[in-house]
């Protein structure tokens, strides 16, 4: 359990990462969502997930339409910067 949680702990900082480097890039926070969106997309459809966090994120992505990916997007994002 406590493996899984630092796995999503490293995951989140890595991505709050990502996001911080985009906005130093000039990439605005519109801009940002709708990559995380894409990358959504491509990680619901190629990836098969390794823990219970991958598979919940997954399984709301599933049942969501467009909009609402969207939404979980800006969401993640918010979440990453929170955490880094």
């Amino acid at each position: 359990m406590a493996t899984m949680l630092k796995v999503f702990d490293r995951w989140k900082e890595f991505l709050g990462e990502r996001v911080e480097q985009a906005e130093r890039a000039g990439m605005t926070e519109e801009t940002i969502s709708q990559l995380a969106f894409q990358i959504g997309e491509f990680l619901s459809d190629k990836i098969d997930p390794e823990n219970k966090e991958e598979r919940v994120l997954k399984d709301l992505w599933d049942v969501c339409d467009e909009e609402e990916r969207k939404v979980m997007a800006r969401a993640m994002v918010k979440l990453a910067k929170a955490h880094h």
